[in-house]
């Protein structure tokens, strides 16, 4: 799988809307039949950011992603709510799902 986590710096003015501006380009996004999946949280550290961590299928669904029209719309509307560029972290990884952290492991209650 393509494995995506992508740090979003959003204008202070629009930070708490980020949700709201950002979401038809979400759940569009979700709706790619090779999106594995496409989910937000908001730092701790820095309200106006977010953090995005993304999973594709293989190649073709990144490429299917990438090409599509509301990408497309998202690159004309979303950088007028950003402070910066985003950053990004992008892998190819042989897994198509998340692993248990075992290092953490939950003991079964019962």
């Amino acid at each position: 799988m393509i494995f995506i986590t992508a740090k979003f710096r959003v204008l202070p003015q629009h930070a708490a809307r980020w949700p709201e501006i950002s979401a038809e380009f979400t759940e569009a996004t979700r709706a790619e039949p090779g999106c594995l999946w496409f989910d937000w949280s908001r730092s701790l550290d820095d309200p106006a950011e977010y953090v995005l961590v993304e999973a594709f299928r293989d190649d073709a669904a990144g490429t299917a992603h990438v090409t599509s029209a509301h990408f497309k719309q998202a690159q004309q509307v979303l950088p007028g709510y950003l402070a910066e560029t985003p950053r990004i972290v992008n892998a190819n990884i042989p897994q198509d799902d998340w692993s248990p952290l075992g290092e953490m492991a939950v003991p079964e209650r019962g």
